[in-house]
């Protein structure tokens, strides 16, 4: 696979909900922390603002626009940019998965979204990978994504058989849309892993380490494949990245670990040998380095949440280890959330 999928496929996506938002008036409608969480909304009538925390400047949404919310991080919608905002959980009551929430009477902003959970501890690294805001504006990238929103809204409201494995494969399908729409538009200097997938010569040496990870890779050889130099490569890699070419290297390595360690019974030795170390201890030294834990406490930790819905409370908060207690609220009903979550 490519960088991109082997990223959304380590995602998981679970917990799928689907429904409309009927706004009118001045009003503003502030939402929290996403953990782990991604919104897709397409707007079809009238327009707002969007703002997100940690991006410089707001978005203008107006019918027709598609917006894609991959971080989770809290975010407001609004008739204007400024004025109080209240919070979502004030005005969102439980509603009918598929239904539609009024606020002031409608007739301002009406909008469409859906909303999915990913799994698993590593998935707050993941989702960093992938811009704060996909904003489509342009055909035909904006049609293909609210035909999948509206699907998934048709799927959650009229619950046909088989509707959850639909639900997610058109999870997978809004994200990739989006982000490949955002991939091929926009100009100027981009930064970050997911904007360096578009990159010629840093793409092709991400896309070389994706494609063998236990390789033992050198600066010279991933730079030879990127067509620089090596300090050159290094250089751009880490300023255009985020991150030195090796580290993201291990950084991967231990993601792909960290998979195995949630979804199979595969001993640590296999899946040391699988990455390219030479032995159990090498892997496990560097699982420790990177992910602030042995392999052997992330696996136990990991089966203490798969049985109990609760992490550890030893869980070491000072790595890199996302996916500890962070005040997370998740409702849900038979693995599929209210339709007012999806929302809020």
């Amino acid at each position: 696979m490519d960088p991109l999928s082997d990223v959304l496929s380590l995602l998981k996506p679970h917990a799928y909900v689907s429904s409309g938002f009927d706004a009118g008036g001045e009003w503003a409608v502030q939402f929290g922390d996403q953990h782990k969480l991604i919104k897709c909304y397409a707007v079809i009538s009238g327009g707002c603002w969007l703002t997100v925390e940690g991006v410089r400047d707001a978005v203008r949404l107006e019918a027709g626009n598609c917006f894609v919310l991959p971080t989770g991080r809290p975010f407001r919608l609004g008739s204007s940019i400024d004025g109080p905002a209240v919070g979502a959980g004030e005005i969102f009551p439980a509603a009918r998965r598929g239904g539609v929430v009024t606020l002031n009477g409608g007739g301002g902003l009406f909008l469409i979204g859906s909303r999915f959970g990913v799994k698993g501890n590593h998935a707050d690294m993941l989702l960093g990978l992938l811009p704060a805001i996909v904003h489509i504006h342009e055909q035909p990238g904006q049609a293909a994504l609210r035909w999948s929103v509206e699907q998934m809204m048709k799927e959650l409201r009229d619950e046909q058989p088989g509707n959850a494995l639909v639900a997610q494969h058109l999870a997978h399908l809004m994200l990739v849309q989006a982000l490949r729409v955002h991939l091929d538009t926009g100009g100027g200097d981009r930064f970050g892993w997911f904007f360096s997938l578009a990159d010629r010569h840093l793409g092709a040496a991400i896309k070389a380490i994706h494609a063998g990870p236990a390789y033992q890779w050198t600066l010279q050889e991933l730079g030879e494949i990127a067509g620089m130099s090596r300090s050159t490569f290094a250089l751009r890699f880490k300023e255009r990245v985020g991150e030195p070419p090796m580290q993201y290297v291990a950084r991967w390595r231990m993601l792909l670990a960290c998979d195995r360690l949630e979804n199979t019974r595969d001993p640590v030795s296999a899946i040391a040998a699988s990455l390219g170390y030479e032995s159990e201890s090498a892997f496990s030294t560097a699982f420790k380095r990177v992910m602030g834990c042995s392999p052997r406490q992330y696996g136990r930790w990991r089966k203490v949440e798969s049985e109990t819905g609760s992490v550890a409370m030893d869980l070491p908060a000072n790595r890199m280890h996302p996916g500890s207690i962070n005040g997370a609220r998740h409702i849900e009903h038979n693995g599929v959330m209210t339709a007012a979550d999806s929302l809020r």
